[in-house]
């Protein structure tokens, strides 16, 4: 299943052709945060990015820490949400549920490599409520996956099918460092059968 989003940080808004200029100040700052860190990076470099000046960013986000929380919570809910609707439009089959779900999140790292870089970099950076926030969103989108796993591997408990979800994610997510030397079909296609390896092995 392909998504029908394309284009560099797609989850961040609905409209890839047409983003709101709220979704445009999120995009930007998630190439500046990817590139730098959120810390090395100010409010008037993020204006600067789309075209505002920094004062004009407030009329969106009350701060920096607000444009990062809400990029992550976003992200969280949309990998949540999208896998849980991949899951049942496969049906009852696990097999082909794993299938909708290692697309699904391939498809996802590869149109949004500077989100996987901002999570893994600067999830610490959060305020506790918002960094609680976004770990409960992951924690529900890996039991989606362990749901799945679980029936494929009907004598591992939920620990062994929890990490071996962490470690597809780990493979996958590792395309903002590598993506680029094949192209996108053959990184996909080479992802979704390594993937599929490690989760079915």
């Amino acid at each position: 299943m392909t998504s029908t989003r394309t284009g560099r940080d797609a989850a961040l808004h609905a409209d890839v052709d047409r983003p709101s200029r709220r979704e445009q100040i999120l995009q930007a700052a998630a190439q500046l945060f990817a590139e730098r860190g959120s810390r090395a990076v100010g409010v008037d470099d993020v204006g600067a990015a789309v075209g505002v000046t920094g004062p004009a960013i407030y009329r969106h986000f009350a701060s920096k820490d607000a444009m990062l929380a809400e990029m992550l919570v976003r992200i969280s809910e949309h990998l949540l949400e999208g896998g849980s609707q991949r899951v049942q439009d496969a049906g009852g089959d696990p097999e082909a549920q794993l299938r909708a779900l290692v697309a699904f999140h391939v498809d996802f790292a590869l149109d949004n490599p500077a989100l996987i870089t901002v999570q893994d970099r600067d999830l610490g950076n959060l305020a506790d409520a918002d960094a609680a926030q976004v770990r409960r969103l992951q924690r529900r989108y890996v039991e989606v996956w362990v749901a799945v796993l679980a029936r494929l591997h009907p004598a591992a408990d939920a620990a062994a099918c929890r990490a071996r979800a962490h470690a597809v994610f780990g493979l996958i997510n590792s395309t903002p460092h590598s993506a680029g030397r094949l192209g996108r079909p053959a990184t996909a296609a080479l992802l979704g059968d390594m993937a599929w390896a490690a989760a079915t092995a």
